[in-house]
């Protein structure tokens, strides 16, 4: 959309100046053709993407929304983690703000909550300061729930909508489109942004501003729980003198399956702890989670439990593996390696 004092000016080269409507008449007619712009269909021929985060995750789902044909600006802050999609055509921007001014849909999948403020709401740098009016923002980070309202509040204020859509699947979902998107916000703009996120994966519309971080949460706890479960599973039949991938194969197709062993039964007999998701990052999350049990006054003692092993191996400078190394602080615990 052009600038108001564009169209003002625009105006007066064919209407003499009283038959000008008044200023707040102008305002109105601006934003209506921002809001009518904004709400045309998303289609690769006229929604430009911006991301903004091209890490383990980011990298993957960026690829689908290029090879579906999009316009994409991508930023990241190590610049060469941006460079296999710029070979792909991507156009790179230097930082937050200039890419969401030539973007109308904005994604971020950064680090931490302190990421996301800086990269979305820096008066300065931010993404929000570069938007359009009827610009959307969609914050694919694991977050604090606060962190999403107030995003949506800021949003609101400039004519913009915001979403908060955390996802899981792991790098193996990002790679095959078929990660679980949770949505949290305006339901018709979810909708709206629909062939975007089925490039992803699924999306699960879970309520307004803030509820996908909350279910993104939950899903974290549920993992967290399952995680110690299949390591503790592992390591008893490891010392039970068992063939583990003989016990792991067995116990796939019955009640102990589950995706925590699909995607990283193999991966810990192979002693592959390249990250799908950092443990650092899933830390991060159990301290999230705790924070909020707090203020809801929840126990969840498997929660603690989990946070506190997975907090050991960050002890052990081992925070940039993946959430499988976990079999890592069970080894410590119990003087045993699978190798031996």
């Amino acid at each position: 959309m052009r600038s108001l004092s564009f169209l003002i000016c625009s105006l007066s080269r064919y209407y003499p100046q009283s038959q000008i409507p008044s200023t707040p008449h102008l305002t109105f007619l601006y934003r209506s053709m921002a809001t009518s712009a904004a709400a045309d269909p998303i289609c690769p021929s006229n929604t430009r993407v911006g991301w903004i985060g091209t890490g383990v995750m980011g990298r993957s789902m960026c690829a689908h929304l290029i090879n579906a044909g999009y316009a994409l600006t991508v930023f990241n802050r190590t610049l060469s983690k941006a460079q296999p999609l710029v070979d792909m055509g991507a156009r790179l921007a230097q930082n937050p703000h200039d890419l969401a001014a030539q973007s109308d849909v904005v994604f971020s999948i950064v680090g931490y909550p302190s990421d996301v403020r800086q990269v979305l709401l820096d008066p300065t740098y931010g993404a929000l300061s570069g938007l359009l009016s009827g610009g959307l923002l969609v914050d694919m980070t694991t977050s604090e729930p606060s962190l999403a309202v107030e995003i949506s509040a800021a949003a609101f204020s400039k004519d913009c909508s915001s979403i908060d859509a955390p996802v899981s699947g792991g790098d193996r979902g990002a790679k095959n489109g078929t990660l679980a998107i949770f949505a949290g916000g305006d339901e018709a703009i979810v909708h709206r942004l629909n062939p975007l996120f089925t490039l992803m994966g699924k999306v699960n519309y879970m309520g307004p501003s803030g509820k996908g971080q909350f279910a993104k949460l939950a899903n974290q706890i549920t993992i967290a729980s399952a995680m110690v479960g299949l390591v503790e599973g592992v390591i008893y039949a490891h010392k039970a003198g068992l063939n583990v991938a003989s016990f792991l194969d067995a116990i796939s197709t019955g009640a102990a399956g589950s995706k925590s062993l699909d995607l990283y039964g193999s991966r810990i007999l192979k002693r592959d702890f390249e990250p799908g998701f950092f443990v650092n990052h899933f830390v991060k999350d159990l301290g999230i989670c705790l924070k909020e049990c707090q203020n809801m006054g929840l126990a969840l003692p498997g929660l603690a439990l989990a946070q506190q092993l997975y907090l050991s191996l960050k002890a052990h400078g081992e925070g940039n593996l993946g959430t499988q190394a976990l079999i890592l602080a069970l080894e410590r615990l119990n003087n045993v390696t699978l190798d031996s």
